[in-house]
């Protein structure tokens, strides 16, 4: 009986040390380091539009804050293939140029938001082809507070190159640089 009590402890306890490391840790392939900061300068004036140059593709990073109902808005860091390229702030853009191929992509505030926060970090994946235009949009939401608030978050996902174009007629165009 006692060995019987004792697979069964053990059939029941096992799982428990097979676990991997918490979700908290696990990084998407694009994503670059953590520690990487950027400073960021918006000119609410431009909005620039560019083609690829010949062999090449162009993504555009926007960030739509329309529902970030808070302050102060973040500054989300966007990565491509696990090194952060470029960084925006409250309802801006940038592009940079990609070869053909498979891409995957990160976006992450930068900087403490609050502390009702679900997601601070998305990814996704896209393959670029030569002369292609694409456009992936993080929307950042954040309640003021009262009886309702939800946590606040971003969203990555592509975006409609008509749409796209339209947020970029409203927004500013962002430029970065990373902090040494």
């Amino acid at each position: 009986m006692k060995t019987l009590s004792a697979l069964l402890l053990f059939a029941f306890t096992a799982p428990s040390f097979a676990q991997s490391t918490p979700a908290e840790t696990a990084a998407a392939p694009g994503c670059g380091a953590e520690n990487a900061k950027f400073d960021v300068k918006t000119d609410r004036s431009k909005h620039p539009f560019v083609k690829p140059e010949p062999g090449k593709a162009l993504v555009y990073f926007l960030q739509d804050d329309s529902y970030f109902l808070s302050a102060p808005r973040p500054t989300t860091r966007f990565a491509l293939d696990g090194n952060w390229v470029g960084a925006t702030q409250a309802n801006a853009y940038f592009y940079a140029s990609v070869d053909p191929g498979e891409h995957h992509l990160c976006a992450g505030w930068q900087s403490f938001v609050g502390f009702n926060v679900a997601e601070k970090s998305a990814a996704a994946h896209f393959t670029a082809e030569a002369g292609g235009v694409y456009f992936f949009v993080v929307n950042d939401h954040a309640d003021r507070g009262g009886e309702n608030q939800r946590p606040a978050g971003m969203k990555l996902s592509a975006l409609d190159s008509d749409e796209a174009q339209l947020l970029m007629s409203k927004f500013g165009f962002s430029t970065s640089r990373a902090r040494k």
